[in-house]
């Protein structure tokens, strides 16, 4: 598919009323998508996305749009959000250690690259504590500075690992042995394959 192809095939993915924060309707992006504005069309709809519970086929067609178009921080973002439907999302409240007590002494990317390993409170067979990997993505800034704080969304790579997490708990991320910094778990949203029975 081409890039209209795709805009168009996600476009008709969003409900009809669906509208975003400044009052753009979907009939707005359909004007854009008509006179071959597909940059502005592309921006929009990730506000759709944002702002509304859209399926995983909304943001492969996305991704493979903003990929065409050669948009990296677009690309990112729709894949990003693709393994977040497919894998669950945690966000926290995140605080590195500052550069003078860790290892780390230049920025993260905020835009999903790193993914460290996190001590969620997992034990080793061996009876010591057991860590798992987990993407992280900084919501709304492109780095975070040692000793910086922001709200992060992590991606688990194995999601059933993070099954027992709950708002308001701790977690510790680590790039090696050493804490690299804390979080307090917001928000935990699994999908519902790994979700523990009730």
């Amino acid at each position: 598919m081409d890039v209209p192809e795709l805009l168009e095939a996600a476009f008709l993915l969003v409900p009809e009323e669906t509208a975003t924060e400044n009052d753009i309707t979907v009939g707005d992006v359909w004007d854009y998508l008509v006179h071959d504005e597909w940059e502005i069309a592309l921006g929009l709809l990730e506000e759709f996305g944002e702002a509304h519970s859209l399926p995983l086929a909304f943001w492969e067609k996305l991704a493979e749009a903003a990929d065409q178009l050669q948009l990296e921080r677009s690309a990112a973002w729709c894949h990003w959000r693709c393994s977040e439907l497919r894998n669950g999302l945690i966000r926290a409240d995140l605080t590195l250690r500052p550069a003078a007590e860790a290892r780390r002494t230049t920025p993260i990317s905020g835009a999903g690259v790193l993914r460290p390993m996190w001590d969620i409170g997992l034990l080793a067979p061996t009876g010591g504590r057991a860590v798992s990997i987990a993407g992280l993505w900084v919501e709304d800034m492109p780095m975070l500075e040692p000793g910086g704080r922001a709200t992060v969304r992590l991606v688990p790579l194995t999601p059933s690992h993070w099954t027992h997490v709950q708002p308001g708990q701790q977690i510790t991320m680590h790039e090696d042995r050493a804490v690299a910094g804390t979080a307090a778990i917001l928000e935990v949203c699994l999908p519902a394959t790994v979700l523990p029975a009730r």
